[in-house]
């Protein structure tokens, strides 16, 4: 498999800035002008990409209100699922125009489909990229039918084992398709810190050598930078104009001015990452002077030996190494030497006592 995949001639992996995804979900409210102003807010914000949800209720569900479709326990509770997709979907004849829209802003526009007629839908708008779902990561057909198009793919992978994990990418393979990158993800909606388990990530880099990123639905910016800083060369979270304008998914999502704070929290990250280094960067050049070196700390006469006495490591750091220490003890000064002289082996005659 290919550890770097491309979106619209961004390339995504190891080594490339975080690709930052924005997802608008159901936080439009069923407002198409509510929609264009997600967009344009997460450009200001910073993301790389809005990622849209491609359904309606029947391409989800049937509508029936028995015990098995009724939602317990989640933060929809109460609702049936056919209720709950009827609110939350996207109306598909907005999607062209809000994809002209970012693509104007210079965004990346894509979604995630949750049938084949969402694919055929989103492959006649000549979307770049594809998202799959937690929920869908195990409808194999469904994988192989997005694969077939030929265009990346991004999947998360709660809930899935590593053995489903591995499934869904041979399922996606045996198309041909090579452009894949898998999402960490909790599938809990909001998630707490604790089940995040970000250690995840670079084991599935490792294990299965694509590109890994986060989606997260945790409270606060503070878990994606981790991510970064663990491998995760993608983000996606959920953008809504204000958690006060009620939405199925607001009470998960980050407003405008935090998901600014979380971009720039990651591009810092990245920048702190840099490579293996040690030994004195450019940037230190100027504290080498707070490094301890060797000093005369008292007057010393021609002939005199050097001792504890009169040669101590203090700081600044002119002098000889620390470590030279024991190799000047007990050799005699070539020259009177005054109290606060750097001592070099210039200073230092050759014989001991």
């Amino acid at each position: 498999m290919a550890d770097v995949i491309e979106i619209s001639g961004r390339r995504i992996g190891s080594g490339y800035p975080t690709y930052i995804i924005a997802e608008m979900s159901a936080n439009h409210n069923q407002d198409f002008n509510q929609a264009v102003k997600i967009i344009e807010a997460a450009k200001e914000a910073g993301a790389d990409a809005i990622k849209l949800q491609t359904y309606t209720p029947d391409t989800m569900t049937i509508d029936c209100d028995n015990q098995y479709f009724e939602i317990k326990g989640t933060l929809w509770g109460g609702y049936t699922l056919y209720d709950l997709y009827r609110e939350a979907y996207t109306p598909w004849e907005w999607q062209p125009k809000l994809k002209a829209v970012a693509n104007e802003l210079g965004l990346d526009f894509f979604s995630t489909p949750f049938d084949c007629s969402a694919v055929d839908f989103l492959e006649s708008m000549e979307v770049p990229a594809y998202k799959v779902a937690s929920f869908e990561n195990s409808d194999l057909q469904l994988l192989k039918y997005i694969a077939q198009t030929g265009k990346p793919i991004i999947m998360s992978n709660g809930m899935a084992t590593l053995a489903e994990i591995d499934e869904a990418i041979r399922t996606i393979r045996l198309t041909g398709n090579i452009q894949l990158a898998l999402l960490k993800c909790t599938s809990a909606y909001p998630s707490p810190p604790e089940a995040i388990n970000l250690r995840t990530i670079p084991h599935l880099a490792q294990t299965f050598g694509l590109p890994v990123g986060l989606s997260d639905h945790t409270l606060g910016v503070t878990v994606p930078a981790a991510a970064v800083s663990l491998g995760a060369c993608l983000v996606e979270k959920h953008f809504t104009l204000s958690r006060s304008i009620p939405g199925p998914d607001c009470a998960f999502s980050l407003e405008p001015s935090e998901f600014k704070t979380m971009v720039a929290a990651v591009r810092v990250t990245e920048k702190a990452l840099g490579k293996v280094q040690y030994g004195k960067t450019e940037e230190e050049q100027d504290s080498s002077v707070f490094r301890r070196s060797l000093f005369v700390v008292r007057n010393i006469r021609a002939g005199e030996p050097f001792t504890t006495e009169n040669v101590r490591s203090i700081r600044p750091g002119y002098g000889l190494p620390p470590r030279c220490l024991d190799q000047i003890l007990g050799r005699r000064a070539d020259n009177d030497i005054e109290r606060g002289t750097p001592l070099t082996w210039a200073l230092v005659g050759m014989e001991k006592l």
